[in-house]
This record gives structure tokens, C-alpha cells and sequence, in this order.
């Protein structure tokens, strides 16, 4: 575990940015019951703990993508992030919309850029990956270089990672399930009997959800 996966992950619990309840679920859009909620947008309302993400962002980016040429945010939740981040570098900014707007232009990304520019992804969560890759989808049809996407939270669903590898783009997270789980524990956030709960779920949250 990297000290920086450890601190956010010590930062999204004390803001209540994600909340674990094994034996009090929550209830998501698609119905199902899930020991955990993630609501990253409450990071932006922290000035410590949006400014070490976007510290963390410019930090991977710069290693793992120098020749980025344009940072693009997945509406709506990575928009503020990826704002900071392109401030802190000094590269353009564009966003990406889930679908094409049905007025106007029509337009679903968001902003100037060039075919052929190099494009880094700002996210900020990954769960099953869908919408994510959506919005990178929409960048290459647009002509853009997507040299890959970087998040603050990924669940490290199985679906997650094979739909990144079928789509040929690199995905880097700030923070992970993992390390969550981890962290809660060594604070004192859950038990250790509560563990084996919260793994279960994320090996199939389908079949946890039903249960």
C-alpha cells in the first residue's frame, strides 16, 4: 500500500465521502443492496483534501503521461477535478457528456482540442467502468489520443478492469477498495468480522445485493 492510496483513502472516510454500512446496506439506483456508497463530489468542499488530489493527479500524470497535451473530465463529477488538475499543469480543459446534447450544437465533448492531441482522462470513481469508457470512446471518434484515464476511487470490479483491457486504455487510480478496506480497518471504521462481508461483495455485488 502506497502512503497516498492510504491518505485518501483516510480522507474519504472523515469526510464521509464514502460510507461503509455491511450490516445496514444501502440501496443504489439499479436496486440492488450495497454496503458501501461513494459520493466523491463532497471531496470539492474540503480545501486539504481537493487540493492533495489534484496534488496526487498532477503527480501521476506527470510520471505516467508527460506528452499529455489536453485533460478531459467525465461530466459531471470529474468536471472541478479535472479543472484543478489542468490549472495546476497548464493544459487545456474539455469535458465529455454521457451522450450528445439533444439542442444546440449537439455537442457531447465539451471545449477546444485538436484531432491527433494527446488526451489523459480525469475520472472520479470507476465501478463498473461503462460510463467511463464511454467518454473515451467518444474522445478517439472525436479524433483525440486517449493515452490513458486516471480516477480518484475504483471498486477493482473484475468487469472494471476486463472492459479497460478490451478497450485497450490504461487505467490509474489514486485509491482503491483494497486499501479502503484496509484503512477502515486499522482506524477502527469497521471490524475485522466485518471484513469477509465487504470482500464478498465485491467479488459479486449482484448476487450480495439479492441476498
Amino acid at each position: 500500500m502506497k502512503d497516498s492510496e492510504k491518505k485518501i483513502a483516510e480522507y474519504l472516510l472523515q469526510i464521509k465521502a464514502i460510507k461503509l454500512q455491511p450490516s445496514n446496506p444501502f440501496t443504489w439506483a439499479s436496486g440492488l443492496k450495497c454496503p458501501i456508497y461513494c459520493d466523491n463530489r463532497k471531496t470539492l468542499s474540503f480545501p486539504e483534501v481537493r487540493s492533495f488530489i489534484r496534488d496526487s493527479f498532477v503527480s501521476l500524470i506527470s510520471e505516467l503521461y508527460p506528452a499529455t497535451e489536453v485533460i478531459a473530465g467525465v461530466a459531471t463529477g470529474a468536471i472541478a477535478h479535472g479543472v484543478l488538475v489542468a490549472e495546476r499543469l497548464g493544459l487545456p480543459f474539455i469535458y465529455v457528456r454521457s451522450g450528445a446534447k439533444e439542442h444546440g450544437l449537439g455537442n457531447q465533448i465539451e471545449g477546444h482540442f485538436e484531432p491527433g492531441q494527446k488526451v489523459v482522462v480525469v475520472e472520479d470513481l470507476i465501478s463498473t467502468g461503462g460510463s467511463s469508457l464511454g467518454a473515451v470512446r467518444a474522445l478517439r471518434e472525436a479524433g483525440c489520443v486517449v493515452s490513458g484515464m486516471v480516477a480518484i476511487f475504483t471498486y477493482e470490479f473484475g468487469k472494471a478492469s476486463e472492459g479497460f483491457a478490451d478497450e485497450e486504455c490504461s487505467l490509474n487510480t489514486l485509491s482503491n477498495y483494497s486499501v479502503l478496506i484496509e484503512t477502515a480497518v486499522n482506524t477502527g471504521y469497521i471490524s475485522r468480522a466485518e471484513v469477509d462481508t465487504l470482500k464478498q461483495w465485491r467479488k459479486d455485488p449482484s448476487v450480495w445485493g439479492k441476498r
